[in-house]
């Protein structure tokens, strides 16, 4: 699954970092270039786009304005130096709003966030497209040391808090980055991630089973129950009493 994109922004600058943070998300594809809103209604006629990156202020067109003239609209993520405009972007169903300079993890929340979009309306116009794809699609970036490492959001086992530190577990191996566990929560899909503990987040798909107090997973790395979410887990696990 790859989403067709459109890169619409007046500088050359904005165009620059979003192919360059494009080039490692397997699910983007970069299909073309406009530098004024006017080239994108002329684009648009000629070729269908999924996605589009939209500045705000522009010579003779807005963003806005040009994202008013569509009669169908491709997912839209504004990106725009100027805060203001966001709540009347919002209001025209914009899937999200990136402030100039943005991070590669923003980033990738919002494309993350716009590919959720575009499977759900393919599953609503009837089109067949399976969950587990979609979750193998989904990238999460890890800043470890002074780089930024993409990561599968499907092969991340569980997170471990470590003081101001979290453990990202990949099998038997982590990648430790400078975040608090809850910064992880909203990035991860509630079906299949769940806190078990204050310093724990497991990936519920990695389970073999439940044994005491600690939940075994099938590389056999266990993993600590909180007491105050041992009633919870069974019910997430179904587990019986």
């Amino acid at each position: 699954m790859s989403l067709r994109c459109l890169i619409v922004d007046d500088e050359p600058l904005a165009h620059g970092v979003i192919t360059e943070y494009a080039k490692d998300i397997p699910f983007l594809t970069i299909v073309g270039h406009c530098y004024r809103a006017t080239e994108a209604l002329e684009f648009l006629s000629r070729q269908q786009v999924d996605l589009i990156f939209l500045d705000i202020r522009m010579p003779k067109l807005s963003g806005l304005d040009f994202l008013r003239t569509l009669q169908h609209k491709p997912l839209i993520i504004i990106t725009s130096a100027f805060e203001e405009y966001a709540l009347e972007s919002f209001d025209l169903a914009v899937c999200d709003y990136l402030l100039k300079p943005f991070r590669l993890d923003r980033f990738l929340k919002a494309v993350n966030r716009a590919l959720e979009f575009h499977n759900l309306k393919k599953q609503a116009d009837g089109t067949d497209v399976a969950k587990t794809d979609q979750k193998a699609a989904a990238l999460i970036s890890v800043k470890v040391d002074k780089k930024h490492v993409l990561v599968k959001i499907d092969e991340i086992q569980y997170l471990e808090s470590l003081g101001n530190y979290v453990k990202v577990w990949k099998n038997h191996d982590f990648l430790l980055t400078p975040r608090t566990l809850g910064s992880f929560e909203d990035q991860f899909p509630t079906d299949d991630f769940i806190r078990i503990h204050k310093s724990f987040i497991l990936n519920k798909q990695y389970v073999d089973y439940l044994e005491g107090n600690t939940i075994v997973l099938k590389n056999g790395q266990q993993v600590p129950i909180g007491k105050n979410y041992k009633g919870i887990i069974k019910q997430l696990l179904d587990i019986e009493e």
